[in-house]
């Protein structure tokens, strides 16, 4: 037992390792740190030998904008092991990037003013151009990592103050403990339920026992937004995914509902719901949050209407499209790859070439803008290819957004404010012609909307702007966007007899159209051979049809990219030769309805006003952009007008078109007004008469039997008299 009561030396290596470690973690963090500050001091653009983050934080300061914006392609170049490191743990490795900004705006603004001896706080944005991930694509791998996301922001809340650093007070024994630091993102900071000081004869302090101090704490601006994914993203017949956005300081109000964007941030996770409530609950979901994205970096896409949708053009592609655009009969070329599937209609699909290519946006010196999207109604019989031809301009158009009437409400359709869960809020939701800014706005059944609903996008189809004033929030949103709508007559069938009391819109609407075409299902023996021809063929040769692009026309992709393209790349003008020769058709046009009214003795249903012959212009603008030409010459004003008198005016002269089927001259149309004539005064409102003994009484009078009967029809499809007692007697009503 020698030795038992010796004092041996016992140590334990645990603090020693652990200091070493944070030793090491500090030098190593001193070091990225060093490197971020040698990057702002020392990168050189190019050739040039100007210092271009220095000189553009030294720029900021002086202006009171503590920000930098700092390319990761740039930081890759001078040190990709940092800018790897920044990538792959951006939460760890960002504050050490705005500390460095910080030093160096510390050193590059000395002598600072009077009253500004402290150095502001400054925000790094990261700015890439490296290829966008959609939010499909966002797996937990990426989890508090650097992401690049496309998408438009559908909602945005108002601005709201969060604590960076926070001073909490003991209830009991008034102990301040001071700038305790919060996390950045959406996670807050749980308080600590002891207090630890602990002095000698005092009662011990409670459970739960701090407060926040709010006027010792350091806030900062933050914003939520909703991102939705891009419509051309979204699988066919899935639901558009969403995103939370949290975005800080110089990033707030950046952006409005609407808007395209590409984000950059940090994948990030907080708690789903309000823990206070489900605590039951919560301690089965203890592993489960939602994800969301701390924004680092926003780029508004503002270039060009197709913008993200369209993937960059590379310089052979572009070659050529430009060659492509110089061939002869290019506006031909479009219009046959428009639907091809569908016969005929040549200059239904030259009107949707031009609308899909659309005129030049001018913006005025007074501050006003003249639109340059075209807008396109349809209107006839069922079965004539209306909502085929909708369909196709969805997928064709680099933004196309398709909706039918019914199933549209005007919130639906502009914008609507709904309020938040979480914070209680109103925020505003852009609606679909919001989400289609820069593109194209399918709506079927337009006949069908209710009258209320068809008032609100009066504003969007001419001045482009969707104005919002509810529950407290006055904004205004833009909807650069062209409205393709299809509709039937009032009767279902489009009534030769009846002319313009087909047309069940006001003028108003109408006059905002730039194209009106009446589309009708005619009686053709040769014409109904060649349909029922083309018609077998697609059915038997479905498949080879798709796969092939017959002689003359252009594949999908291709017709996309050059729609995008020349939307992008030109704007134009009219040529003074056009603009007077335009000016003398316009006079003409007017005087061609003034003396139609006289004739008729009654307005046209569809009006002759300026805005027709603005549309005329937009048109011959939309012919030349097809040939990438700078302005619009002669020729393309008399196809422009061609087309608006196969269109709109055809369709305002049709009051005085003659009757239908057997019917065909002036003089059996006077006959059947005639006979109206007759009938309203044989028999007044709320009496009945036999309808036997009327066909009877006026066949006497050596009336077609015939014409008596469409009276009749047309009297009870008006709803002025009804059938009653088993069809047989005919009963007036008005």
């Amino acid at each position: 037992m020698a030795g038992f009561d010796d004092a041996g030396v016992f140590f334990s290596d645990n603090l020693v390792d652990s200091e070493n470690q944070q030793d090491e973690q500090r030098i190593n963090r001193q070091q990225i740190k060093n490197r971020f500050r040698d990057f702002i001091r020392q990168f050189i653009e190019g050739n040039s030998f100007t210092f271009r983050y220095r000189d553009q934080l030294k720029r900021n300061y002086t202006l009171h904008q503590y920000w930098l914006e700092v390319d990761i392609e740039d930081l890759t170049h001078f040190d990709a092991s940092i800018a790897d490191k920044l990538t792959k743990q951006p939460t760890e490795h960002l504050p050490l990037f705005e500390e460095a900004a910080k030093e160096v705006a510390d050193e590059v603004t000395r002598p600072r003013p009077e009253g500004e001896e402290n150095v502001e706080d400054i925000q790094i944005m990261i700015g890439s151009s490296a290829v966008s991930s959609s939010v499909r694509q966002l797996k937990s791998e990426q989890m508090s990592q650097l992401i690049k996301v496309p998408g438009i922001v559908i909602a945005a809340s108002s601005i709201r103050a969060k604590a960076t650093k926070i001073s909490i007070q003991c209830r009991s024994c008034r102990n301040f403990m001071n700038n305790i630091p919060v996390k950045p993102g959406l996670e807050g900071y749980a308080l600590p339920r002891k207090c630890p000081t602990d002095q000698t004869g005092r009662v011990k302090c409670p459970v739960d026992p701090f407060f926040i101090v709010p006027e010792k704490c350091k806030c900062v601006d933050f914003q939520t937004l909703k991102l939705q994914e891009a419509p051309e993203a979204v699988p066919n017949g899935e639901m558009p995914r969403h995103l939370q956005l949290y975005c800080d300081r110089y990033l707030c109000d950046r952006v409005v509902p609407g808007n395209r964007v590409t984000v950059i941030g940090i994948y990030c996770i907080k708690m789903s719901g309000a823990a206070g409530k489900r605590m039951g609950r919560d301690k089965v979901n203890v592993g489960v949050r939602q994800p969301y994205i701390r924004v680092i970096g926003l780029q508004v896409d503002t270039i060009g209407p197709g913008r993200s949708s369209s993937a960059p053009v590379a310089g052979e592609e572009e070659e050529e499209l430009r060659h492509l655009s110089l061939s002869p009969n290019i506006y031909e070329t479009i219009a046959r790859s428009i639907a091809p599937s569908i016969f005929g209609s040549m200059d239904i699909k030259k009107a949707i070439a031009c609308l899909l290519l659309g005129g030049s946006r001018k913006k005025l010196p007074d501050g006003l803008a003249r639109r340059g999207d075209i807008n396109l109604l349809l209107l006839g019989d069922p079965g004539t290819a209306k909502s085929q031809l909708l369909k196709f301009v969805e997928n064709c158009s680099p933004i196309g957004v398709y909706t039918s009437g019914k199933g549209s409400s005007a919130a639906g359709l502009t914008a609507s404010v709904n309020r938040d869960p979480g914070s209680r809020n109103f925020i505003m939701e852009g609606g679909a012609m919001v989400l289609a800014d820069g593109g194209v706005v399918c709506i079927d059944e337009f006949d069908k909307m209710r009258e209320d609903d068809r008032v609100a996008i009066h504003e969007a189809m001419e001045q482009q702007t969707i104005s919002i004033a509810k529950a407290g929030i006055t904004t205004t949103l833009n909807s650069r966007c062209s409205v393709l709508a299809a509709a039937n007559g009032i009767y279902g069938r489009w009534d030769d007899s009846k002319g313009a009391e087909n047309i069940d819109f006001m003028p108003t609407i109408l006059s905002r159209f730039d194209m009106i075409f009446i589309v009708k299902d005619e009686h053709d023996e040769n014409r109904d051979t060649t349909l029922a021809k083309h018609v077998m063929n697609l059915h038997a040769n479905a498949l080879q049809m798709s796969e092939d692009t017959r002689p003359g026309e252009l594949h999908l992709n291709t017709l996309k990219k050059f729609i995008a393209f020349c939307r992008s790349k030109c704007g134009p003008r009219l040529s003074a030769a056009a603009a007077e020769k335009l000016k003398n058709r316009y006079v003409l046009m007017r005087n061609g309805a003034a003396v139609h009214e006289r004739e008729t003795g009654q307005k046209t249903t569809i009006p002759i006003t300026v805005r027709q012959l603005e549309a005329v212009i937009r048109i011959s603008e939309s012919l030349a952009k097809m040939r990438l030409a700078p302005f619009a010459t002669e020729a393309d004003v008399d196809e422009a007008i061609r087309l608006f008198q196969v269109s709109t005016l055809d369709a305002a002269m049709s009051g005085n078109l003659a009757g239908a089927e057997g019917f065909v001259t002036e003089e059996d149309q006077e006959m059947l007004n005639r006979i109206e004539k007759q009938i309203k005064r044989r028999f007044v409102i709320g009496s009945q008469v036999s309808e036997h003994a009327i066909i009877q009484d006026f066949v006497k009078q050596n009336y077609p039997e015939r014409a008596i009967q469409k009276v009749i029809q047309l009297m009870l499809r008006r709803e002025e008299i009804q059938h009653r007692m088993q069809r047989k007697m005919l009963y007036r009503v008005k």
